[in-house]
């Protein structure tokens, strides 16, 4: 599949929310921006772990039954659209099976939305890297682009050491510290030049 470029094209890169983000969905939010485009902005929090909802338990919904003890792997809440739909964002190292509905977002994550991903992390064959996601977040057209220019995010190029190593509660200060930024020197009255 061919992504149509956008020129300021942020997909692989993270969202990081300000300290001050009006929306409660998505304060101290990470997103990793899975496509990024003319049409609109689809990603997904990597910072919100779903405690009640550990892997075993979702395996057990989907009729899933793993090789042995369910691997730990996170499920996030995603975002506020389909939160009753699952993804696994995950490195794009070699794995045997990707499904149609994998999206390579570029050549280290793949975010998939079928359940041969959930097969082989539960049979201990799948991605060294894995979150899963309850939801999604998405923008339309030119949305993204006025919340980033109201002072509503930063964004910083995605490592797999942020999305994937780095400690849960840790995420959004390490964005930003990926950047330069201590979070007591934001503010949302930034000026503009």
């Amino acid at each position: 599949m061919v992504r149509a470029t956008h020129p300021t094209d942020l997909t692989g890169h993270l969202l990081i929310a300000m300290p001050d983000m009006d929306d409660p969905r998505f304060a101290n939010s990470v997103v990793f921006l899975c496509s990024h485009s003319e049409d609109g902005a689809m990603g997904v929090i990597i910072n919100k772990p779903l405690a009640d909802i550990p892997f075993s338990e979702m395996l057990e919904q989907v009729d899933i039954v793993p090789k042995g003890a369910a691997p730990d792997v996170t499920v996030c809440y995603g975002g506020p659209v389909e939160q009753r739909r699952g993804f696994v964002l995950h490195d794009s190292g070699d794995r045997g099976r990707q499904g149609g509905d994998a999206m390579q977002v570029d050549g280290r994550f793949t975010l998939t939305a079928t359940l041969d991903v959930m097969e082989d992390l539960a049979a201990g064959t799948g991605p060294q890297h894995a979150l899963i996601m309850l939801g999604y977040s998405g923008w339309g057209a030119g949305q993204l682009e006025r919340e980033i220019q109201d002072n509503g995010w930063l964004t910083c190029p995605a490592t797999e050491q942020l999305v994937f190593e780095t400690e849960m509660p840790l995420k959004w200060e390490a964005a930003l510290a990926s950047l330069g930024v201590h979070p007591l020197a934001l503010s949302a009255e930034a000026g503009r030049a």
